[in-house]
């Protein structure tokens, strides 16, 4: 099994690129599945329903999301509503919109994708170590495959909860800072794993971030619209390779520029 995780998204131009190129690339790769994180993808902070609708048009197999999850009020019941193709982080209170995960089929496993939001620098949640033991405890058996979107800030944190699942889960990838890490690898029990797979979006900015309002900010600690950058515009991703056996280790873990 292969699957493409692609970095979180930035504006509806972000969008647009993907559907001119995101189920090509999917083909080129003989990727099965494919993971979008699309928390920025309705102008920078959230996702609305009719972005999400176009993210999944686009070829994304599913859409995880972060802390601008509730950006968005009309996002609401589209996350109780399809609740198979779009997750947010696990470790938000139950009474929140939408489910953390989803058991989805590929390439004939049954796959659980999980999202979870980091607390460190981030909103204080539900330590999200005891929320993914929970998940995978309480789904036992009712899946193959694993994987895990773990939205955080603090690459300590990514990392430890990298080693946190080693060995049991298949795949932990890091959204959130908008910068790809150097660091894929195959972890010492058998995990692919990546600290950050970086954004969708355009490259001639500040994580996708038009400068002058960033700069402003930064400058003055006064107030700032932040807008989408112009340019062009890249996706940032990696691609993960599992054995087609017992235990399904990932075998491969591949950076994906496109």
């Amino acid at each position: 099994m292969k699957i493409l995780t692609i970095g979180d998204v930035v504006g509806r131009r972000s969008i647009d690129y993907l559907s001119q190129s995101l189920r090509r690339m999917k083909a080129s790769l003989g990727a099965d599945f494919v993971v979008c994180n699309g928390e920025n993808a309705s102008e920078i902070h959230g996702l609305c329903a009719q972005d999400a609708e176009a993210l999944l048009d686009c070829g994304a197999d599913l859409i995880t999301l972060g802390n601008h999850a509730f950006g968005s009020r009309d996002i609401y019941s589209f996350l109780d509503d399809r609740s198979s193709e779009i997750i947010r982080p696990a470790n938000y209170p139950a009474a929140c919109p939408g489910v953390g995960y989803a058991i989805r089929e590929a390439s004939g496993l049954r796959l659980l994708c999980m999202n979870l939001s980091g607390t460190a620098f981030l909103d204080p949640l539900d330590n999200p170590f005891t929320v993914v033991d929970r998940i995978l405890e309480r789904e036992r058996g009712a899946y193959d495959v694993a994987l895990l979107d773990f939205h955080a800030e603090a690459t300590s944190e990514k990392l430890a909860m990298g080693y946190h699942l080693d060995g049991r889960v298949q795949v932990v990838f890091g959204t959130h800072t908008h910068v790809p890490t150097a660091d894929s690898r195959i972890l010492p029990k058998g995990t692919g794993y990546v600290t950050d797979l970086g954004m969708t979006g355009p490259t001639n900015g500040i994580l996708g971030t038009a400068a002058d309002a960033v700069l402003y900010k930064m400058r003055t600690h006064m107030p700032a619209r932040f807008t989408v950058a112009d340019g062009p515009i890249e996706a940032q991703g990696v691609l993960f390779t599992l054995e087609n056996k017992k235990p399904y280790h990932c075998i491969r873990v591949e950076r994906v520029t496109f």
